[in-house]
């Protein structure tokens, strides 16, 4: 989540008109993220406040494939996934528009991101990401991932000539990764639908005072697409594994594959392809991250992600170090 685009209130009680969520009471921008912009909305209705979330989707996304996570994020819904709800519109639709850009209301989760990781949520995780990819399965509509190979040499492309501003000798660590795993990506892996972006942020949990820790839901769908289920949970270990100094964490590593694999086990090809999904995942969040820091828009509300921790991480990968629990 980021802001791009500034609203005032005009602008949001506009656009509330087309829904029947109540009178707003007050707005404001979420810094968090990097895509899109995004504000927290609080609203009215008969005596209660509700919270949402307005989403502006901007230049990365084509208009045609917005559907596809909206219509996502109902269906895991219904299976019982705990993740924001699109508002439907009174004409019945979950996209809307606003300053020209698709817009998406969505359902409030309590809970927050998470900032000490332990092994246990990596207990909840394995278990959440599971029953994402089992009951996606059957989910009848299709994204491709436009941040796999094919992608990373679109971003390579338009970046290449300025990353060593970044870190002297990264041109040449991106070109040679980009080129030994364009040659040996895996091919024929378990896939359906899949969040790729589960990161400490997007993964909210609450403790109950004297209670155990609960996972409370999983929010912005707006990376999903259809692709390895491996894939996700190399992007998660990746996110989720290594510590302040980014060093791999085992004990969240073995917690997050004990629980995964506890309800879908993973097959000898997926967990043979390991190496190769790891190092794809570092390599895609170095690319869009680098992406970021080159093309900075001073006039937007945006935390810019370091891509020197994704270098560090695609080196250990590199390094061909075994991963205890995989």
């Amino acid at each position: 989540m980021a802001v791009y685009t500034q609203l005032d209130k005009y602008d949001i009680e506009r656009l509330l008109e087309q829904y029947d969520i109540g009178v707003l009471q007050s707005f404001e921008p979420i810094a968090e993220g990097v895509t899109n912009t995004n504000y927290l909305l609080t609203t009215n209705q008969k005596s209660l406040t509700v919270n949402y979330i307005l989403t502006l989707f901007e230049k990365h996304f084509e208009l045609s494939e917005l559907p596809y996570f909206t219509e996502l994020m109902q269906w895991w819904h219904a299976r019982g996934i705990l993740c924001p709800q699109p508002i439907v519109s009174k004409g019945g639709r979950t996209l809307s528009a606003l300053k020209e850009k698709p817009a998406v209301v969505v359902s409030f989760l309590e809970g927050s991101g998470v900032k000490n990781i332990t092994p246990e949520h990596l207990l909840h995780i394995g278990d959440m990401v599971a029953r994402m990819h089992i009951t996606g399965v059957d989910f009848p509509y299709m994204r491709a991932n436009h941040l796999s190979v094919k992608g990373w040499e679109k971003i390579i492309d338009e970046i290449i000539d300025r990353v060593d501003e970044i870190e002297p000798g990264l041109k040449q660590v991106i070109n040679e990764e980009y080129n030994y795993l364009s040659e040996n990506w895996p091919t024929d892996l378990p896939l359906g639908p899949i969040h790729a972006d589960l990161f400490p942020d997007n993964v909210f949990f609450k403790k109950p005072f004297g209670g155990k820790l609960e996972l409370s839901g999983v929010i912005d769908f707006y990376f999903s697409c259809n692709d390895f289920w491996a894939y996700d949970l190399a992007i998660i270990i990746n996110a989720w594994c290594f510590d302040e100094r980014h060093r791999l964490v085992k004990e969240r590593v073995q917690a997050l594959m004990a629980s995964y694999n506890g309800i879908r086990p993973l097959s000898a090809e997926e967990e043979a392809s390991f190496p190769l999904l790891l190092r794809g995942a570092a390599l895609r969040f170095l690319l869009t991250r680098s992406y970021d820091w080159l093309n900075r828009d001073p006039g937007a509300l945006v935390n810019v992600k370091d891509p020197l921790e994704y270098v560090e991480k695609l080196r250990f990968h590199q390094s061909g170090k075994l991963l205890v629990g995989l």
